[in-house]
């Protein structure tokens, strides 16, 4: 369901075909890399905070956060949302979260740990597609807030 929700977002930027969809898994960085055939740093991660409100942060597939750096962007500390209501709070399931065709009241960071890439791929909204990006693309269908550093 969700797929079919990202499908619906690409299609008014005349991108739902450039969804990859394949049989083999994308749920995990390590998981999606080798099923598209890129390295762990090019994919997409996208992870989910609560701080209150929900947010997403996207990153590069080898980053880590930085606790401290992310305190000091949110001024406070980073709480990731609980596996069992990611699908309610976001509108995607683990292992399919992106930051596309999500819940009005989520917000969309990027960090800066992408911007070492022309290209990344991250999750429609299953744990078994993909779309490459190049980083302005990016910018533009995951209607992002800011660039932000909170990652090692």
């Amino acid at each position: 369901m969700s797929l079919e929700k990202v499908k619906d977002y690409f299609k008014k930027y005349n991108k739902d075909k450039s969804i990859i969809e394949l049989t083999s898994s994308t749920k995990t960085v390590s998981d999606a890399a080798k099923s598209l055939g890129t390295t762990e740093d090019e994919i997409a991660k996208t992870l989910s905070f609560s701080i209150p409100n929900p947010i997403l942060i996207v990153v590069s597939g080898e980053s880590r956060i930085d606790n401290k750096k992310f305190k000091e962007v949110f001024s406070t500390k980073a709480k990731m949302i609980n596996y069992d209501e990611v699908e309610e709070i976001i509108g995607h399931a683990p292992g399919g979260v992106c930051p596309f065709a999500i819940k009005d009241n989520v917000e969309v960071y990027l960090d800066i740990s992408l911007k070492k890439h022309k290209y990344v791929y991250p999750a429609c909204g299953s744990g078994n597609s993909a779309i490459k990006l190049s980083i302005n693309e990016l910018e533009k269908y995951s209607n992002y807030i800011k660039w932000i550093d909170v990652c090692k």
